[in-house]
């Protein structure tokens, strides 16, 4: 295989980690900050929603939402986000990375603002209003995946490469923390914690009028840290990848770079019209060639995206729903609704800070040492071990002094969703593709994830309201739903380990390699098809 590798990009692949790294590690970041926070808060508040728009007057219990309107308002933002995945995609490689980046942003704040502040004359009203804003929040939050991860991969190091996305995307750790602290400060503000006068008190089993404040605090919040990043955002230069490969541009690329770099780089306008009318890199998505070449790749990133995006959503949104039914979050009839919104809250903090986040930065630790192939396979192996280790003697956990083992063993869940599948399937679809098509085609694998985010997210709630009506002498089995959802979701995880064994390695390797923009039309029908088909070892 011939090597035509550009001065830039040469310099771009061997750079020892700077400042500018770090730069754009928290620039793209706090973007995946704001998208867990925006994605993972509603399911902090869901149960408030119900307390305060769907209680009836007299009944002796709180109000719950109707299982249509949960599913519409825990699942409408990631609808959004998966037609904000392929549409973004698409246009971070037509009009170019940063020209996107600061639209995504803006909607998000935008939307973030008007979900807090949405109204209605009744109940149904404001539930619509919510879900048509969660719906445009989804959509900016969905073009930040292709583009975040896209520009990270074209301005890393192949040394490094791999630790920066998966860093970008650790970011989303935090905002799933930040929501869950944020939700305590809340609640706790409002029911008295923190000096509240005595009338915003909750009795038990209750719920005031100023409980409806709480939930569209938290979500407003998720606003302040994407308007914080969108000057920065529009300061960064595009890469010179995209502005090199696509838009042919040389000379900008190298004044670009050099800048970034401070180093002196040659612009190289012929090289890079020699290059860009190579047969080789001049196919469309559609095309045989691509399909030759990486029609196995993307079979590879959708199927386990999608395969590990049904378990991972299931257990984030409604995790609320698993400990309520092992008795770790007390019943709502003796909680008033603030104490009940603290208590979920706290049991999603809880998680996060001693497995979600430390998942995410093991994957940042080791991905380019133990390669991407090896901890996405290790990821899934382990959530289907741990997950069936808790389905099998299901209702041995849900006794008492049993509860904090389950928590225990969930809590791994999360561990080795996180130092697993959940980083390595963002990271790999920024690598293993041509530059004209990588947005895309992560924008593509995204939105296959996100498909199974939206089944996970229904089927789990489905399957958790359907309890088994079989007779014990107890009476009826419950938590029935939450058990067999346990064993679905392993089942999920298990034939993403399987797919895994489609995707390539592309630890250490520079991005045109891994892509075949490197070759030249000399190159044999045999050479090019060993390229098109590196997979891992098994």
């Amino acid at each position: 295989m011939a090597r035509n590798q550009l001065q830039v990009l040469s310099a771009l692949d061997l750079a020892k980690t700077q400042l500018y790294h770090f730069t754009a590690i928290v620039i793209a970041g706090m973007g995946f900050f704001t998208d867990a926070y925006d994605l993972f808060c509603i399911s902090i508040v869901s149960k408030l929603l119900g307390r305060i728009y769907y209680h009836v007057d007299g009944a002796p219990k709180p109000g719950t939402l109707p299982p249509n309107v949960s599913v519409a308002v825990n699942a409408v933002a990631l609808c959004g986000t998966l037609a904000g995945q392929l549409f973004f995609g698409w246009l971070g490689d037509k009009m170019g990375r940063k020209r996107v980046y600061g639209m995504t942003l803006m909607i998000m704040v935008i939307c973030s603002i008007a979900s807090g502040l949405s109204l209605g004359k009744d109940p149904k009203g404001v539930i619509a209003t919510l879900c048509f804003f969660r719906f445009w929040l989804g959509f900016g939050i969905g073009g930040d995946y292709p583009l975040s991860a896209t520009i990270m991969s074209e301005y890393a190091n192949k040394k490094t490469r791999g630790a920066f996305i998966a860093a970008v995307f650790a970011m989303q750790g935090f905002g799933i923390l930040a929501g869950g602290i944020v939700g305590i400060i809340v609640s706790s503000a409002f029911n008295g914690a923190f000096g509240a006068p005595s009338y915003l008190i909750d009795p038990k089993g209750s719920t005031v009028p100023q409980a409806d404040y709480v939930w569209r605090i938290i979500l407003m919040v998720g606003a302040i840290p994407a308007a914080l990043t969108y000057y920065w955002r529009m300061k960064m230069p595009e890469t010179a990848r995209y502005t090199a490969l696509v838009a042919k541009d040389a000379k900008q690329a190298a004044a670009d770079m050099s800048k970034v770099l401070q180093v002196e780089i040659a612009a190289e306008q012929e090289r890079v019209e020699q290059l860009t009318e190579k047969r080789s890199n001049s196919f469309g998505l559609f095309s045989k060639e691509f399909l030759h070449r990486h029609g196995v790749h993307l079979l590879g990133t959708t199927t386990t995206w999608f395969l590990f995006d049904i378990a991972f959503y299931s257990q984030n949104l409604f995790q609320k729903d698993i400990f309520s039914a092992i008795g770790w979050i007390p019943n709502a009839n003796t909680m008033n609704a603030l104490d009940e919104v603290f208590k979920i809250a706290r049991a999603q903090t809880l998680i996060a800070l001693c497995s979600t986040v430390p998942g995410y930065w093991f994957t940042v630790a080791f991905i380019d040492h133990l390669g991407r192939f090896f901890i996405q396979l290790m990821g899934f192996f382990f959530m289907t071990v741990f997950m069936l280790a808790l389905a099998f003697p299901y209702h041995h956990w849900t006794l008492k002094e049993n509860r904090m083992g389950f928590v225990v063993m969930y809590a791994f869940t999360f561990f080795f969703s996180n130092f697993g599948p959940n980083c390595t399937t963002f990271v790999v679809p920024a690598e293993i593709f041509p530059a004209r098509l990588r947005s895309t085609c992560h924008g593509i694998s995204a939105a296959a994830g996100k498909a199974g985010a939206i089944i996970g997210a229904c089927g789990f709630l489905y399957a958790a309201q359907n309890q088994d009506k079989s007779k014990t002498d107890a009476g009826y089995k419950p938590g029935i739903g939450v058990k067999n959802s346990l064993f679905i979701l392993a089942v999920c995880n298990f034939f993403g380990f399987l797919f895994t064994f489609l995707i390539p390695e592309s630890k250490g390797k520079s991005l045109e390699d891994l892509s075949g923009e490197n070759e030249d039309d000399s190159g044999t029908e045999e050479t090019q098809q060993k390229s098109s088909f590196r997979t891992a070892p098994v």
